[in-house]
């Protein structure tokens, strides 16, 4: 492969990906949260998707999954958000804020 060959597929591979991503927040907008679901997991399996976008698909995911009810889904996405190594800490810092919140909100519930 040439290195315009490669410069082609790992753009086209990351646009592929900010696509998808972008229309999964769309969808989450619209409160349409399997479809945003669907293009956030598709987006994650596109090849070489640079890892901070990694880690934003990932907790977008993760408060797409809190806001439909699967809690559970949400937690391990945004907990694979906290194990990457090369994501900004903002995006660490929301993902430990929001878990948190989840785990005040089960404690509520609980008690």
């Amino acid at each position: 492969m040439t290195l315009l060959e490669w410069m082609i597929s790992y753009l086209s591979d990351r646009n592929k990906a900010n696509s998808l991503y972008r229309r999964g927040m769309s969808k989450a907008k619209e409160h349409n949260h399997q479809g945003a679901i669907e293009d956030y997991t598709m987006a994650l399996g596109v090849p070489d998707t640079p890892s901070e976008m990694r880690a934003m698909i990932l907790y977008n995911r993760g408060l797409v999954h809190v806001a439909a009810g699967m809690a559970s889904e949400g937690a391990d996405d945004l907990n694979a958000v906290l194990a990457m190594d090369e994501v900004a800490p903002n995006v660490k810092t929301a993902a430990e804020r929001k878990l948190s919140r989840m785990k005040a909100r089960k404690s509520k519930r609980i008690a």
